[in-house]
């Protein structure tokens, strides 16, 4: 598994659905489900443009490293807080779920923020109603350390663990 970060101009291509220029952008084929996710694109485009250090950080293309293809993409809310937290985001296509790929994601992930000695401590946000990424945040070590209700996705279970 590899994730490789997008930067601005990549994800400004996406937004408008012009996977081309994406694509060669960064010698990667972008899957059509990458259109239906403008919305998030745009929150990690803002960031960058007011944390320019956040770009490593935030979005990243999930590419099979046996096939080279993209089933995926995950990154992290935010560059580390002032408490040393992040917070991981992973989706792998839907016609890829089911094959460990979330789970190779996040030890990816995990493995990133481990690097970084600012890092304390690593999050994940899940729905009680995705069994799936409970699986892997359970697979994980992850702890659920509380709940939160967002405005879009409802009810959110709050996991933790340390990065190393």
């Amino acid at each position: 598994m590899e994730l490789v970060v997008l930067e601005a101009a990549v994800l400004e291509a996406l937004v408008v659905g012009d996977r081309t220029a994406a694509a060669a952008a960064t010698g990667l084929d972008f899957p059509e489900f990458f259109d239906t996710q403008g919305w998030l694109w745009r929150i990690h485009i803002d960031r960058m443009r007011q944390h320019p250090a956040s770009v490593g950080w935030l979005a990243r293309a999930v590419v099979d490293s046996a096939t080279g293809e993209v089933v995926g993409h995950a990154g992290f809310h935010f560059q580390p807080d002032p408490a040393g937290m992040v917070e991981i985001g992973y989706t792998i296509v839907p016609e890829r779920r089911g094959r460990g790929l979330a789970t190779a994601t996040v030890t990816a992930l995990l493995a990133f923020a481990a690097a970084d000695p600012a890092v304390r401590t690593v999050r994940a946000s899940v729905s009680p109603e995705n069994p799936a990424s409970l699986a892997v945040v359970a697979h994980h070590g992850f702890v659920q350390t509380g709940e939160q209700e967002d405005e879009e996705d409802g009810l959110e279970l709050i996991f933790e663990r340390a990065p190393r």
